[in-house]
């Protein structure tokens, strides 16, 4: 890995803002940058983060506008702020869905009308997909590249007999919340 750059924060050229040791700084997550300025990285990232180019066609691309520079962030979990941990969710389940479809992606359960479903793992991650994101029409290509990863080598046939499938398992009664969208994709649409 030589491209692997390892940051702290004794490495910024900027010197650094006045904080008290209880409140940590405030990190700006994103920036947009001229053609020619180099970004200050270290001044962005959690001390002793490393961080590496991401691949270029996992970045996405606007039609007409230059292609983005995309970087990944590797930060040791012990070195993480509270502000990584997110806020504390004792007993909280953390479950979603509606009324219809309830997905649990700790326990990775789906209920239909409270009858769980037995998925496979992509079954479940396009379910779980479509669901967090209702009445949006998805392509084909998006759901390939957002649930398989941009590593799977296939097409849209992949995407239509897995839904196939996934409405298979639902039932008659429920397939038609998972809607076809004729040459563009599919959406959830969940029942009023």
């Amino acid at each position: 890995m030589t491209n692997l750059r390892g940051l702290s924060s004794a490495s910024a050229s900027a010197p650094a803002a006045p904080t008290s040791p209880s409140v940590p700084p405030a990190r700006q997550r994103l920036r947009a940058v001229a053609p020619d300025e180099v970004p200050p990285v270290a001044d962005l990232l959690h001390p002793g983060a490393t961080w590496l180019p991401a691949p270029p066609h996992t970045v996405p691309a606007l039609p007409g506008h230059p292609p983005m520079v995309g970087y990944l962030v590797l930060v040791p979990a012990d070195r993480q702020g509270p502000e990584a941990a997110g806020p504390p969710t004792e007993g909280v389940p953390a479950v979603t869905g509606d009324e219809l479809i309830r997905i649990d992606p700790d326990q990775r359960t789906a209920e239909v009308a409270g009858r769980p479903l037995d998925l496979t793992y992509l079954e479940f991650e396009l379910l779980s997909h479509l669901v967090a994101h209702p009445h949006r029409v998805h392509t084909r290509d998006q759901l390939v590249t957002t649930v398989w990863g941009y590593g799977h080598v296939g097409d849209g046939r992949t995407v239509d007999v897995h839904v196939a499938r996934l409405r298979r398992k639902m039932g008659a009664e429920h397939r038609g919340t998972i809607v076809t969208v004729r040459r563009v994709g599919y959406k959830y649409v969940p029942t009023a």
